[in-house]
């Protein structure tokens, strides 16, 4: 199974932090934000990732983590956005990379405390379909939100106006091969975006979409200037929790 981080993007929530550098690169406590994205995917036994990053400062990334050999990797690659088109069209753009395996895809501003290996694992060895994880918010105006009845998922709705629930889908995917058929079918949504509810929807009708709850904290880094100074506190508890078990990366 293969990762892929998502690091693109213009990053106009944390402005004027991101006028200078890539809202990923940003600091998070002791460590770059993208950090704790690759730490958790390796932490989940994936060994190969592949970074989306996109903009002016796309070289930094090589120029910070280099070949990934730092966090335990196999090989880390690179890939770019060139323009904003979406989560979907991001992970689309690493077809090549991932071939006919799997593939776990997290965004680079969200910070997970679950551990996610067993879930993951248990995801290589199924069959077909996608997993997305959920959690509880206070604001579910600003997230993607599932609808659920029972274990069913019934529906999911980027950014309603009226959320039917308060269950987010979180920054982190699963996804079978089949997502880049999927990704090619999709038209651009009203933000001229290909929508990653979109490809969930469809996993959704075929009857092929699960989902697990993350139980400990979750951080979207990204949202807003508030969120990010949260999510500062938030990395901060996460690198004390592991004093002791190594130097950086985590």
């Amino acid at each position: 199974m293969k990762g892929i981080i998502l690091a693109g993007g213009l990053g106009t929530r944390l402005y004027p932090l991101t006028k200078i550098t890539n809202k990923h690169l940003l600091p998070l406590y002791d460590r770059p934000m993208i950090f704790f994205p690759i730490a958790k995917l390796r932490q989940s036994g994936i060994k190969e990732i592949i970074i989306v990053t996109g903009g002016n400062n796309a070289g930094d990334f090589l120029r910070l983590l280099g070949d990934g050999s730092q966090f335990g990797l196999k090989q880390l690659h690179y890939t770019h956005q060139a323009h904003e088109g979406g989560i979907a069209q991001a992970i689309g753009l690493c077809e090549n990379y991932v071939e006919h395996e799997k593939v776990a895809v997290m965004l680079g501003d969200n910070l997970i405390e679950d551990d996610l290996s067993g879930s993951i694992a248990e995801f290589e060895k199924s069959g077909r379909g996608a997993r997305i994880f959920l959690k509880r918010v206070d604001n579910p105006r600003e997230y993607g939100i599932a609808t659920l009845h029972g274990r069913r998922i019934l529906r999911i709705v980027e950014k309603p106006r009226k959320p039917h629930s308060n269950y987010a889908v979180t920054g982190i995917y699963l996804y079978d091969n089949r997502v880049f058929g999927i990704i090619r079918t999709l038209k651009p949504s009203r933000r001229k975006e290909l929508e990653i509810s979109d490809v969930n929807n469809i996993y959704l009708k075929r009857g092929e979409l699960d989902y697990r709850k993350l139980r400990g904290g979750w951080a979207d880094a990204g949202e807003s200037i508030e969120a990010y100074n949260r999510a500062i506190s938030f990395a901060r508890r996460l690198v004390n929790r592991k004093e002791g078990s190594g130097p950086k990366p985590l």
